[in-house]
């Protein structure tokens, strides 16, 4: 069981994000947050609580010990009888405490892989949020060249004024996009700082910690091949095939208290000699071995529960094949996802380097005679939506592939 933890809880690593440094960080990131996690430390402490519940299971009834005086002495052919001293022990029939280990030991493998799923779901959000914090700030550097081009433009427009080629109004609207672009970033600044609280509380650390993402992300020549029968080994499965072996314990569990007890004891009488006789038994003291067998004879919850049982294996499989194609179903969603941004990615690729090459023609028309501000503006506009989108594409591709990291990677 102690394997588990290796072969099913993988830290969701982007294996595309290009530098082994890179995906180091995003690694590190994950493990702090496993480490910190107070949802994975509360799990552990599930599963240390029903280890603790196999230690639990292994008792027998308490001994059970009676004593009586006789208030008025019954008087046998030995003596008279003073007081009865009894001691009773009930033992459970063969196999039954070793039916409970299994049980119990069962119910913590259920709660081992918790443990599991809850590592997927905190690495596969660590993830999201930390390429949320790559696509903010690449907006903004994106943001920050075209505010800088701007100023440049407006250098140009000013001194084509001297010379007639421009007019003040071309400057005017070059200052207005420059608001417009520095009122974007700012808006970006914010959300910034409100997805790096989320980002460093899912570390379980201040809000206000700084937080170092990748510059630039590229997207991989290929993407990884997947088998989708690999998502049968997914830990939301297994956690159902652990639940179905915990009922399976608990019938064998059921048959096995089925069974009789076995009793065992010893009576003892003190008993009083006849002083008016003298015989070889006189005043001889009785002690008696008891053995008992407890018969449930009256066994319909036994039954009800052997039912119960078979019911909720039923339940079980029903629920797993029904999260299996859950899985399945965010399984192609994901590739398809994943695919369309590689597509959207390589389209505004396209998009943009038209856009500059219209940009370098409109610059030499300056050069040999005016320049059309407007038409300017108008590709500056098409190259900053071109670029927003492509890191908007990039981004997405890199979310997807989490999520295909959080069904896949074992």
């Amino acid at each position: 069981m102690k394997n588990l933890n290796k072969q099913y809880i993988l830290p969701l690593v982007s294996c595309f994000l290009g530098l082994f440094a890179q995906a180091q960080q995003l690694q590190s990131f994950i493990q702090q947050a496993e480490d910190n996690n107070p949802e994975i430390q509360a799990y552990q402490l599930r599963y240390n609580i029903a280890e603790e519940k196999v230690n639990e299971v292994d008792w027998i009834p308490n001994t059970e010990f009676s004593a009586g005086y006789f208030v008025s002495e019954p008087e046998t052919r030995t003596g008279a009888q003073r007081a009865r001293f009894s001691a009773r022990q009930m033992l459970p029939w063969f196999g039954t405490i070793t039916a409970r280990e299994n049980y119990a030991s069962s119910m913590a493998d259920a709660e081992f892989v918790e443990i599991a799923i809850a590592k997927r779901k905190l690495a596969l959000a660590v993830s999201q949020s930390y390429y949320t914090l790559y696509e903010i700030r690449a907006q903004q550097s994106v943001l920050d060249e075209r505010i800088q081009l701007l100023k440049t433009y407006e250098l140009l427009a000013l001194k084509s004024i001297e010379v007639g080629k421009s007019t003040a109004v071309d400057v005017l609207r070059l200052q207005i996009r420059q608001n417009e672009l520095q009122q974007q970033k700012e808006v970006l600044d914010q959300a910034y700082l409100g997805e790096q609280a989320t980002f460093n509380k899912l570390l379980h650390q201040d809000g206000i910690n700084a937080v170092t993402v990748v510059e630039e992300l590229l997207l991989p020549e290929e993407d990884i091949a997947y088998a989708v029968d690999v998502l049968s080994l997914h830990p939301e499965l297994l956690q159902y095939d652990k639940l179905y072996m915990s009922i399976t314990q608990s019938e064998l569990l059921n048959q096995a208290e089925q069974n009789p007890m076995i009793g065992i004891g010893v009576d003892y009488m003190p008993v009083s000699a006849r002083p008016d006789m003298n015989f070889s038994d006189n005043g001889k003291d009785i002690f008696m071995p008891m053995l008992s067998v407890s018969i449930p004879i009256f066994n319909k919850q036994y039954d009800s529960k052997s039912k119960q049982n078979e019911l909720r294996q039923l339940e079980i499989a029903a629920q797993k094949d029904n999260r299996l194609n859950m899985l399945e179903s965010a399984f192609a969603k994901a590739i398809s996802q994943r695919n369309q941004a590689r597509i959207k990615y390589h389209t505004q690729q396209k998009n943009l380097k038209h856009a500059q090459s219209a940009e370098e023609i409109l610059i030499k028309n300056y050069e040999t005679g005016t320049i059309d501000f407007k038409d300017l503006l108008d590709i500056q506009e098409l190259q900053l939506k071109f670029q927003i989108n492509q890191i908007k594409a990039i981004t997405i591709y890199y979310r997807q592939s989490a999520v295909v990291n959080y069904l896949i990677i074992q």
